[in-house]
């Protein structure tokens, strides 16, 4: 064995690189220099968590018994808030013992969860563009990822249908998330029911993302997958106090429905950590159990900044779309920037309009020509950002670039 073949590590190779990290260097360097970036790349929440949640940390985190291992399925008064709250917001009743566990943020649920379910070389489907552990959690655990087209004018059912049928081996596993980061795409309770039938029918297992549940808008409200009658016998749900209760740095959600499923990740997860801080279940109980004016602070927050982001790129000449469920605005890049790329076009807007956002292929070779808003700055950076970025659709387009997405 070689030196090099010492240090080839398989699993790692079959990951793509990074795309976004080529767009952040290139905003870091702009800020080195003194350049005022507006950051509305990456889905990281400014809004502080609501104070009787803080409260509540900082009492459980002064208690001594609260600084011991905690249990890595979640304390049992935590799971069954979790239960209480499904019963509450969708009528869905849950075994807190069976059919739930805590997991350390919803990214690490979904990852030991396909890393405890799939077996290397089984079929894992998963939407293109996507938040990249739908897909990369398939890689990850050695599964054979195929793709199912999702965005504008796009009928997702209809394409994952074509997909399963032109899919050999038959695949183990969807995974999807709706309303859907990065393309904004909401669904029905009605598709659920015809996905659940579909799923059950080819003996796939549905994994469903709800990180977005309560970030909706215009009288659009995101139904359950597990709403639907039979769903718990294929499938399971994520849900992160990440976006409705502003905990994104407290890395706490949870996962539940089928099971087996459960079981599967309660298991793995019991070889590989302990859970989360247990001050940090304790205010998540007050978070789901609590008053809950602050989530709806919090969607409105959200609602008036896409509604400005919105309304004011429209007023520059770049034809959006308002989504109805998420905190992200997805951008088909203007007819003109076309020919540059998602990663070009993102370093263009920094460089002349002093905004940052996320490039499309980042979240797969389907997001190519579009860029991802997150909308994590206050109303009057916003403003500010769609003053740069209509001076930026004024500018002349650097050669450079076109030689370069040509390239």
């Amino acid at each position: 064995m070689t030196q090099s073949d010492m240090f080839d590590f398989q699993r790692m190779n079959r990951l793509p690189p990074y795309v976004f990290a080529q767009v952040n260097e290139f905003k870091m360097a702009a800020r080195r220099i003194g350049e005022d970036i507006i950051d509305l790349g990456m889905g990281n929440p400014d809004l502080g968590t609501p104070p009787h949640i803080v409260d509540k940390l900082i009492e459980a985190a002064g208690k001594e018994t609260n600084h011991r291992y905690s249990a890595s399925r979640g304390i049992t008064k935590l799971r069954y808030a979790i239960c209480d709250w499904y019963r509450r917001r969708y009528n869905v009743e849950l075994d807190p013992d069976s059919e739930s566990v805590v997991s350390i943020g919803v990214k690490e649920g979904l990852a030991h969860l396909t890393l405890a379910t799939i077996t290397p070389g089984e079929v894992v489907l998963a939407p293109d563009p996507t938040y990249p552990i739908h897909s990369y959690a398939a890689i990850i655990s050695g599964g054979d990822l195929r793709s199912v087209p999702i965005g504008p004018g796009r009928d997702f059912f209809a394409d994952l249908q074509l997909a399963v049928r032109q899919t050999w081996p038959r695949p183990r596993m969807l995974v999807i998330s709706f309303p859907h980061n990065p393309t904004g795409a909401v669904v029905d309770l009605e598709f659920f029911e015809k996905l659940v039938d579909f799923c059950r029918e080819h003996r796939i297992l549905v994994v469903h993302d709800l990180a977005y549940a309560d970030l909706c808008f215009d009288g659009y409200k995101a139904p359950s997958l597990l709403q639907v009658k039979g769903a718990k016998e294929i499938g399971v749900e994520a849900f992160s106090l990440s976006k409705s209760y502003s905990m994104a740095g407290w890395r706490i959600g949870f996962i539940c429905g089928n099971p087996q499923m459960v079981a599967a990740l309660t298991r793995i997860k019991s070889y590989l950590d302990y859970g989360a801080f247990q001050p940090i279940q304790i205010a998540a109980i007050i978070a789901l159990n609590g008053p809950q004016e602050c989530v709806t602070e919090i969607v409105n927050t959200y609602r008036e900044r896409r509604d400005v982001l919105c309304g004011g790129l429209i007023r520059a000449g770049w034809q959006v779309e308002p989504p109805k469920g998420g905190m992200f605005l997805w951008a088909k890049i203007p007819e003109n920037f076309q020919a540059m790329g998602s990663v070009e076009f993102s370093k263009f807007l920094i460089t002349k309009g002093k905004v940052a956002v996320s490039p499309g292929l980042g979240f797969g070779s389907g997001g190519e020509g579009f860029v991802r808003f997150a909308m994590v700055e206050n109303v009057q950076r916003i403003q500010q950002a769609v003053r740069g970025i209509k001076k930026a659709l004024q500018a002349d387009i650097p050669a450079q670039s076109l030689t370069a997405a040509a390239g």
